[in-house]
């Protein structure tokens, strides 16, 4: 599976935002934005408008939970993927409440996180058609 839309990176770290980058881009993605909190992020989004965005939890300036509610509430069908360092069950119910499509850890393995993405995506693409 190939993943030729624009993606949206909002992490406060940016080796963290160039690794999932290059990750994105191996996997096809046409164009790659990037936030360095949850306010750039949201008006990031507004501006560029992707199609799938990846969205750390923890960050200054505003978190990745009150960005994706912003986001959701902006567009409804917007594809977001919450990123964290930390797995709390609390945090990963907010997250998939205010409208995540799945949760990942920064710490998860390169060719792991590929394959999950790959799935995710392949997902996204067959409800978009159903």
């Amino acid at each position: 599976m190939t993943f030729t839309g624009k993606a949206l990176i909002v992490d406060d770290e940016p080796h963290v935002r160039k690794y999932i980058s290059l990750i994105l881009r191996s996997l096809g993605a046409s164009a790659i934005v990037e936030a360095a909190n949850g306010a750039e992020g949201f008006a990031m989004y507004q501006q560029e408008r992707p199609d799938l965005v990846l969205l750390d939890v923890n960050m200054p300036v505003q978190d990745g939970l009150e960005t994706i509610k912003q986001i959701r509430a902006f567009d409804p069908e917007a594809v977001v993927i919450m990123l964290t360092s930390l797995a709390t069950r609390q945090t990963i119910e907010q997250a998939a409440d205010s409208g995540a499509l799945h949760y990942l850890r920064k710490d998860t393995p390169r060719d792991e996180l590929i394959a999950l993405l790959k799935d995710l995506l392949t997902e996204e693409a067959e409800d978009e058609t159903a």
